[in-house]
């Protein structure tokens, strides 16, 4: 395959020039060279190129600017940037108007055999996305997305037009919403979807531990480590890693990560040995990201890192015309799962769904289907499989609002224990739903345990799957 992929190389400095094209052509590219953008612009018109290395700093037209011009044809072309020590934050830019990858000088070949790779593999299975893209439209389907709604298909736009890149994506939006799924697929719409897709969920590891599980580590790192182990990025090499909840990793931690962002380049705990790793980094975060900086839980160089793309997860009550669909599809997904044969709901059903405001959002109406198709095993879902005292409250605020749900604090109550009894009464108001519960209360998940923690309080026996 790669005796048929051209290759242009574009650099001012003879030598690097001559340099780089013995190597690349050693790997079997088919190479042409130019001196700068100007020469570059006609061996692309004369020669068509499907991929463009070219250096940023160079006379008449530097990489910037060639990569804008090459970005107006709107034709299926990767070009990767060569840039020099201290000017990432442009090459990040640059990923920003389009480039696919970009490469520090000195060059290491290793890296940019990979990144040649990795684009040859995208341009060969391009046209095969296409079509499964254009089908997936037409039904309102993307991956595991479903919605036929205008913020939807917007969301799908977004979501093509990033996938064949190689650039990281900050995923944001509410608890519920869908940010693994969007995650998942963005690597299956990538030519990384042969490879691995793994995802960590920062707040659900121990701050002791979560170094070991992202990076690995070698026998004897510390006490406990009886064995070498390798960490998430080794486990999803040439593939994607998906890091959620990436506000709650430890400050330490995030400047590891950032020094791999950079340098591609990982050190597992106890090595002395650093090793090239292919791995493509999206995060997600049910926070708002500039706030989490300000706050100081989120590293202000990592998240400018990190957010070359956005991709916000919209909440389920701003596309509510989506949720007939969202519902079939998940009906579909719950019969094949427990051997049901539901056909679909009934019109009261409908209109009750609806109504509700969903705080908990997409994830909150999966359990609340899946729950009814369980008990109703066949024919349509009515009212009556929908749990108990569901769609009482009209708005998220109102759980805790009615005179039933009213939280009676007396004169000289500390705030501590206020604050104790109004998560509690939360609890309960939800039928003890701990992700609905924290929604409400407008807190994460995670301090919501902390919280029942110290009131010594599990917070009863909800089902797990309400935590996820």
């Amino acid at each position: 395959m790669n005796s048929q992929e051209k290759v242009l190389i574009v650099e001012d400095e003879p030598n690097a020039l001559i340099g780089l094209a013995e190597l690349v052509s050693g790997w079997g590219y088919r190479t042409e060279t130019a001196r700068d953008g100007l020469e570059a612009l006609d061996k692309v018109q004369a020669w068509q190129p499907g991929i463009v290395v070219t250096d940023m700093k160079m006379p008449r037209m530097d990489g910037l600017e060639l990569l804008g011009r090459l970005s107006e044809m709107n034709e299926d072309r990767a070009v990767i940037l060569l840039t020099a020590q201290g000017s990432i934050e442009t090459a990040v830019e640059a990923m920003k108007l389009g480039a696919y990858d970009f490469i520090q000088k000195p060059v290491d070949s290793s890296r940019l055999k990979n990144i040649l790779a990795n684009a040859t593999r995208q341009r060969s299975t391009e046209r095969e996305l296409e079509v499964t893209r254009r089908k997936l439209r037409e039904t309102g389907v993307l991956g595991s997305l479903v919605g036929s709604s205008k913020t939807m298909q917007e969301l799908f736009a977004l979501i093509e037009r990033v996938a064949s890149s190689n650039v990281s994506v900050l995923i944001t939006g509410e608890s519920g919403t869908g940010k693994e799924l969007a995650a998942r697929t963005l690597h299956d719409l990538s030519p990384r979807r042969t490879r691995a897709f793994v995802a960590v969920n920062c707040a659900a590891i121990p701050e002791t531990l979560i170094e070991s599980e992202i990076f690995g580590h070698e026998k004897g790192a510390f006490t406990g480590a009886i064995e070498r182990r390798a960490g998430c990025f080794e486990l999803a090499e040439e593939g994607t890693l998906l890091l959620d909840e990436i506000g709650e990793m430890p400050i330490g931690t995030q400047a590891k990560l950032l020094r791999v962002l950079e340098d591609r380049k990982l050190r597992r705990l106890g090595s002395k040995v650093e090793s090239p790793v292919d791995v493509r980094v999206l995060a997600a975060t049910n926070k708002d990201p500039e706030s989490a900086v300000a706050d100081g839980h989120l590293r202000g160089d990592l998240f400018y890192r990190l957010n070359v793309f956005n991709i916000h997860m919209p909440p389920l009550r701003e596309h509510k015309e989506d949720i007939p669909s969202i519902v079939d599809s998940m009906i579909f997904d719950m019969n094949q799962k427990h051997g049901r044969e539901v056909t679909g709901v009934d019109s009261e059903m409908m209109e009750r769904l609806m109504a509700w405001d969903w705080p908990g959002n997409v994830r909150e109406l999966r359990n609340t289907i899946e729950r009814a198709v369980v008990l109703c095993g066949e024919g349509q879902i009515e009212s009556r499989h929908l749990p108990p005292g569901f769609g009482a409250k009209s708005s998220r605020s109102a759980a805790v609002d009615t005179p039933s749900n009213a939280v009676q604090v007396e004169v000289g109550t500390t705030v501590d224990e206020a604050e104790r009894l109004l998560i509690l009464k939360t609890l309960e108001s939800t039928g003890n739903n701990k992700t609905r519960a924290a929604e409400i209360l407008g807190i994460s998940l995670k301090t919501l345990h902390n919280k029942l923690k110290e009131y010594g309080n599990s917070g009863g026996s909800a089902d797990n799957s309400e935590d996820q």
